[in-house]
């Protein structure tokens, strides 16, 4: 598979596993079938939105791919009819959130990088890709956002995982192989956070 047709991959799997979230995550807050619609479409493409619009790659995606509508509807309606089966087969919610955090940093990433960002810039922007769609569900569904407290490590697994791209990309290094392996370092170190309570420092002098 070429280059450009393993970042289209990617970024659809990213779609798929961050509308799941966003899906479960509209079931958790007992929302109708239309609540789940949007935060699963709002989840796996909020991101790539605020992402494209930046680099000036407009329309974004969302608007010009068919698919990048329809994935999101599959997994709305995988949710809606098998909830609890998924949930059971994956117990956290964060688990697909992780999994889409750790692809949207690459792919983010590498358009960036595609349309010349330095990069910094694209590393950036390859954060703003893996965090924009969790922010806007969380704010949708009336919590908090992960990443303004990071607690249990949200952002640092996405700038991991995009300056890995990133510096990848500067030593010459591209392919399905360097990305993928950038997207489960930065799942890796999601997960791991998750499971020891691994946490961003606070300021100091401010009690825990």
């Amino acid at each position: 598979m070429s280059g450009p047709g393993v970042a289209a991959a990617l970024d659809l799997a990213g779609i798929f596993v961050f509308a799941v979230s966003g899906a479960l995550a509209a079931v958790r807050q007992r929302l109708d079938i239309v609540g789940m619609v949007v935060l699963a479409e709002i989840t796996a493409l909020g991101g790539g939105i605020v992402r494209d619009l930046m680099i000036g790659a407009v329309p974004p995606a969302a608007f010009t791919d068919l698919g990048y509508v329809l994935v999101p509807l599959a997994a709305s309606a995988l949710v809606f009819f098998w909830h609890p089966q998924v949930t059971r087969l994956f117990p956290a919610v964060l688990l697909f959130d992780a999994a889409g955090l750790g692809l949207f940093c690459t792919t983010g990433t590498l358009k960036a990088l595609d349309h010349g960002l330095s990069p910094v810039h694209a590393v950036l922007l390859g954060v703003v890709t893996a965090v924009g769609g969790g922010v806007l569900r969380d704010v949708l569904a009336g919590h908090i956002p992960s990443v303004l407290y990071d607690r249990q490590l949200y952002a640092l697994p996405a700038l991991l995982g995009a300056a890995a791209v990133a510096a990848a990309d500067a030593a010459g290094l591209h392919g399905g192989a360097v990305t993928t392996g950038a997207a489960v370092m930065a799942f890796a170190m999601r997960v791991l956070a998750m499971r020891y309570g691994w946490r961003a420092p606070l300021p100091r002098g401010v009690p825990d």
